[in-house]
């Protein structure tokens, strides 16, 4: 990996194209570098575990209203369309729609992969708008699984590495704006496309993903599981527009009008971002970690541990013998999915599955009492407002403490941790007092997720929207990805059960 020293430029200084991150980040997609095994395999991995939670949320909310608006738009010219989520394969849309409406069915749960360090991320978000150019172009173009398999490594690359250097909620700013980019890239990848026109892709998808956190703050709404789907169906058009010509706003980064001198760290600014060599292997993939729990990722340790207290210390769990919990951890928990947001909504009974997703109070609660973190009966309204469930709840606050916020930025993946410890004082005056630095399905847990673990989640989720024969074709076909033919990739999908869909009438808009 090479570190790249990025900074804002006066328009008098005429940054060169080479020396932007932009170009720089378009060189990275444009080499032909060869996809290792291991990458490949871990690749497989999460296009297995997207399916898993697109067919859990298939007949929520936002995933229906988002199908219904990508249904109203058909197979666009130029190809054969590409395929949602749900639907017949023979069923084609735009691949710009397909793009949307598989990106929210990707993050509606909340429960695919992420990487965290200066900024947060979701990377799985690449796989959707990737696969939808690649199913709509694939016999055109004659693109293979193995050309897919490059694409979704640059995808991943690209916005884990951006994710590494340049933070984004510091300054309010929605993680997506890495997002756009990188899925950019990714089709670039995927297509072969030349550096100019990944170069001219990369600054319109982020000109146009850049967007506040509010999304993200208070009573968090529905638009948590559009936003990403937003910035990979932008990251399409901005494509298709780069390829007939059409150019961005230069230098998009380093501009004394860009995003880092007036949406990021000012004037003056400056970032060291890594990136491939040429002729290096894109591997950040390997960084990145899957959930476990249909939870927000620094709540994932939380839930293993509160698990195991609730297991090994039984006088936690009767009725009133809590006083007060302090959670010590890190400064993005405690300020994100903590007290430290000063959210009064993340201790309401009442507030939105998104909120409760990103109240660690809640969700510590919730698995010390049931022992378990299920991705429905968990959120329940019912659950929520259970008597000893807000008494135990409004006990609990967070602090930082700056070991854990050091170990959460280390760039030593065998210590970077995001956990903390605990403290349970009880009604008695005796304390428990207990830690975890990562997840039970973190690569260094106690359970590293491996294929055996993909491949469960996958038929624990689709098993009551999916017949068991499509289940098996689906896992058959994806543990084959690098060999697909242009033929197979459309198959690269789910069809729920005839009966499923037809339970959810499609709500009405403007298409």
């Amino acid at each position: 990996m090479k570190l790249h020293d990025v900074r804002v430029h006066r328009s008098d200084e005429n940054l060169s194209r080479e020396n932007q991150l932009a170009w720089k980040l378009a060189e990275v997609a444009g080499d032909p570098v060869e996809v290792g095994s291991d990458v490949t395999e871990m690749i497989i991995n999460r296009v297995i575990d997207n399916a898993s939670v697109a067919a859990a949320s298939l007949t929520r909310g936002p995933v229906v209203s988002a199908r219904a608006q990508a249904l109203s738009h058909p197979r666009s010219t130029g190809g054969d369309g590409a395929n949602v989520f749900g639907i017949d394969p023979a069923i084609r849309v735009s691949p710009e729609w397909a793009a949307w409406a598989n990106g929210v069915a990707v993050r509606e749960l909340d429960y695919h992969d992420t990487f965290l360090a200066a900024e947060y991320s979701h990377p799985g978000d690449n796989i959707p708008p990737i696969t939808a150019v690649a199913q709509h172009l694939a016999a055109e173009r004659g693109l293979t699984g193995r050309d897919l398999v490059r694409g979704i490594a640059t995808g991943y690359e690209v916005q884990i590495d951006l994710v590494t250097a340049i933070s984004l909620h510091r300054h309010k700013i929605d993680h997506v704006a890495h997002l756009g980019p990188s899925a950019a890239a990714g089709i670039g990848t995927l297509l072969g496309l030349d550096t100019e026109t990944i170069f001219q892709s990369i600054g319109q998808a982020l000109h146009t993903t850049t967007a506040t956190r509010q999304s993200r703050k208070g009573e968090i709404s529905s638009w948590k599981a559009h936003a990403p789907a937003f910035a990979g169906k932008m990251a399409v058009e901005a494509v298709d527009r780069a390829m007939r010509g059409q150019t961005s706003p230069t230098p998009i980064y380093e501009g004394e009008d860009g995003v880092i001198a007036w949406l990021l760290d000012g004037p003056q600014g400056a970032y060291e971002v890594p990136l491939p060599e040429r002729g290096e292997a894109k591997r950040a993939i390997l960084d990145s970690y899957t959930k476990e729990h249909s939870a927000e990722y620094q709540a994932q340790a939380w839930i293993d541990l509160a698990r195991k207290l609730g297991r090994e210390h039984p006088e936690l769990l009767e009725a009133g013998a809590i006083a007060s919990v302090v959670i010590h951890t890190s400064h993005h928990t405690h300020y994100v999915i903590g007290s430290g947001a000063n959210d009064p909504q993340k201790y309401d009974p009442t507030a939105s599955r998104e909120t409760l997703d990103h109240s660690i109070p809640y969700i510590f609660t919730v698995a010390l009492q049931d022992g378990a973190w299920d991705h429905q009966a968990s959120y329940a309204p019912e659950r929520a407002a259970r008597p000893d469930t807000v008494a135990l709840w409004r006990s609990i606050t967070t602090v930082e403490d700056p070991e854990w916020t050091r170990r959460y930025h280390s760039l030593d993946m065998s210590e970077k941790a995001f956990g903390g410890r605990v403290v349970i004082t009880l009604t008695d005056g005796r304390t428990v007092t207990d830690e975890i630095a990562v997840a039970d399905a973190h690569p260094l847990g106690a359970r590293p997720f491996a294929r055996e673990q993909y491949i469960d989640k996958f038929r624990r989720l689709a098993g009551e929207v999916l017949e068991p024969d499509e289940i098996e074709r689906f896992l058959e076909l994806a543990q084959r990805l690098p060999e697909l033919g242009s033929h197979e990739l459309g198959a690269l999908t789910i069809d729920a059960r005839p009966d499923l869909l037809r339970s959810v009438p499609l709500p009405k808009g403007l298409f």
